[in-house]
């Protein structure tokens, strides 16, 4: 096992990857930009590391500066969280170079899969079933045009190196196919310095459909089961739930052995989640994300393995703890992610919480880096906690989810708490009933 993990990552995602160093025995040393040095992960750590200035380009992503923190307090692991290096194929490889590990996949698994292009090949090679669309990136609108006549409108164009919904556009006939080709790469260029784009099927009503797995990095392979993350505003998701309630246990075998399969035959390491659009009884490869999910709680909640001590495991040679036989599902779980955002605009809301009051009892988990008191800095993302809540089935976790919602309290500032108020009493919500585009549409009835 390692000497010493840092932790490379902030906020709530930071304070969970301690915990789960120490429970395991292992001492942990937390960076923070100057903006962060009162956050909770800092205040616990046994060691802390000041990197940089608050911009994220200054301290979170400073590659240099935080393999000088590994160096100067004897660090032989990093854990990178989500979001900012996490999947920084770079990263990992100067790690390495160090001779510290990245608690992660590695340089060239994050760098397949972090092509779009490269990573649909791949799953097309592992026997993933992918969207139909074009092999690769599309040199120019008559090639678009035949495509798109082959496969059928609508389309949807991508960015190569996109996420988040930047680089992606609709066209629904050949009169939108121009316009959606040049504002697709127009974006993509300017968010990821790539313009490079390709083209799928558009699925009209597909919900978001995400398998968890992990892998030893020796040709053995797990997967955990389901998440559904349909509830989308603007392709980021907002409600997470697993096992999916548009699922059965024959399609949740088929699929999960496939991604499995797929990872061992990969020789992929440590945590991953494969995503999918589903529609129709047919599962259409997304993307694969090499790293931990935010909504990886609700996961744990139904098999009861904790995945931050998997990643860790598998990163110190020790392998995974349990078979593929030994993984059983719970229950029901449901995560909504609280951000300090307005719940209507969605316009951010930076500030002091004046008073934190989080719900309590059985099955009910907040995982969140936020206090009575904090400041929360205007500098990241908006996300200041998670609320996880598990049931024997998912009318229980439901009726769970809407007590412990009207015990959580923020003062101070603007959450989304108001809106998953509403969500939890909404009949579609109720009955499991709805796909990728439901959350735009009820919000936009609601303006």
């Amino acid at each position: 096992m390692f000497q010493k993990i840092l932790i490379a990552n902030r906020g709530e995602i930071a304070l969970r990857v301690l915990r789960a160093a120490k429970e395991l025995g292992i001492p942990t040393v937390v960076v923070h930009s100057t903006a962060d040095a009162d956050a909770m992960h800092v205040r616990l750590a046994d060691e802390s590391v000041c990197i940089g200035p608050p911009p994220s380009r200054d301290s979170y992503l400073n590659i240099h500066q935080i393999v000088a923190a590994c160096e100067i307090t004897g660090a032989d692991a990093v854990h990178p969280g989500y979001g900012f290096l996490s999947e920084n194929a770079k990263f990992a490889d100067i790690l390495a170079a160090h001779n510290i590990t990245f608690i992660g996949p590695t340089g060239d698994h994050i760098r397949v899969m972090g092509d779009k292009i490269e990573a649909k090949r791949t799953a097309k090679r592992l026997g993933i079933p992918v969207v139909p669309g074009s092999d690769g990136a599309v040199s120019d609108e008559i090639e678009a045009k035949r495509i798109a006549a082959e496969i059928g409108y609508p389309v949807i164009i991508k960015a190569s190196a996109g996420g988040g919904g930047r680089g992606m556009k609709v066209a629904r006939n050949e009169a939108d196919l121009q316009m959606a080709l040049a504002t697709a790469r127009s974006e993509a260029g300017a968010a990821f310095g790539d313009d490079a784009v390709y083209i799928e099927k558009y699925l009209e009503k597909p919900r978001h459909i995400e398998i968890q797995v992990m892998g030893d990095g020796h040709g053995q392979g797990i997967h955990l089961g389901e998440r559904d993350c349909s509830l989308q505003r603007r392709h980021q998701k907002v409600w997470e739930e697993a096992l999916s309630p548009a699922l059965n246990a024959e399609e949740r075998k088929r699929i999960g052995d496939v991604c499995a399969n797929a990872v061992a035959e990969l020789g992929y390491s440590g945590a991953g989640t494969i995503e999918f659009l589903y529609e129709d009884g047919g599962f259409y490869f997304i993307e694969m994300n090499t790293r931990l999910q935010v909504e990886h709680p609700v996961t744990e909640a139904i098999t009861g393995i904790d995945l931050v001590h998997e990643q860790i495991r598998v990163a110190s040679g020790a392998g995974l703890s349990v078979t593929q036989d030994e993984v059983r599902f719970d229950g029901h779980a449901i995560e909504c992610r609280i951000n300090a955002e307005d719940p209507r605009t969605f316009a951010p809301s930076p500030g002091t919480i004046s008073h934190f009051h989080t719900p309590g009892g059985l099955g009910i988990r907040v995982d969140s880096g936020v206090y009575s008191g904090y400041r929360i800095p205007p500098y990241y993302d908006s996300l200041i906690g998670k609320l996880i809540v598990h049931g024997r089935n998912r009318v229980e976790c439901m009726m769970r989810l809407r007590r412990a919602l009207d015990e959580f309290v923020v003062d101070g500032i603007q959450t989304t708490l108001p809106l998953f108020r509403d969500l939890v009493g909404n009949a579609d919500i109720a009955n499991g009933n709805y796909d990728i585009h439901w959350l735009e549409k009820y919000l936009a009835k609601e303006q």
